[in-house]
């Protein structure tokens, strides 16, 4: 029987499987570059919103605490959507004829609730509780950033599982005093190398990493 494939079918043969093989490892690189990109991840991206509302006017400038507009952030899973009567205690007596306001006055009359674009918008299958965090000694800037400098809102971190799973698996680095967890640009009193493991302790905070403690 005659030979059906020459010798140099061998080097073919071992080329397309290290082609094949190279494929696959680059289309998964570029999977997994395009995954953490800012297009996916909308990361450092300003969203536009029915109001350009400025966090840097009102917590720098004019010095409101997160909680006067995000009341159940300590409570709650949620932190909160201010209602638009939160807004008009001072709109109504503050640029209460500025155009920009107008959607927040139009909310006013007709009992309908503003349609804000949520910025940090996790996925349905995962489950995040604001209150624990603030309760166990984690900042509002850890993960937000510094949104007193923000003149308009956008999303400081990735969110990403492995982000969450960096503090998860060591919190002594982002851990502070729970009476500076909404000070924006904290600087802890001592080193944190020392203070963190403190409080780590103190507040009984437990690395959880195991699945179920966020895909429920």
């Amino acid at each position: 029987m005659s030979q059906l494939f020459r010798p140099g079918a061998n080097t073919v043969a071992k080329a397309s499987v290290v082609l094949a093989l190279g494929a696959a490892l680059g289309a998964g690189y570029i999977l997994d570059s395009v995954n953490r990109s800012s297009y996916v991840t909308r990361q450092n991206q300003v969203r536009e919103q029915p109001v350009p509302f400025s966090h840097k006017h009102h917590v720098q400038g004019v010095g409101i605490d997160c909680r006067y507009c995000h009341t159940s952030v300590e409570k709650s899973s949620f932190a909160g959507i201010p209602a638009t009567e939160t807004c008009m205690s001072c709109h109504s007596q503050i640029w209460s004829e500025a155009p920009m306001l107008e959607p927040v006055r139009e909310s006013w009359r007709s009992g309908k609730s503003i349609q804000w674009t949520r910025v940090h918008d996790l996925p349905g299958f995962v489950y995040f509780n604001h209150s624990i965090h603030v309760n166990k000694g984690m900042g509002c800037e850890s993960c937000h950033g510094r949104v007193d400098l923000m003149p308009l809102m956008w999303k400081e971190k990735t969110l990403h599982m492995e982000w969450c799973l960096d503090c998860h698996r060591a919190p002594e680095k982002n851990i502070r005093p729970k009476d500076q967890v909404f000070t924006m640009g904290y600087v802890p009193a001592e080193d944190q190398a020392t203070l963190g493991p403190k409080l780590v302790k103190e507040y009984k905070v437990r690395k959880l990493t195991d699945c179920s403690v966020c895909h429920r």
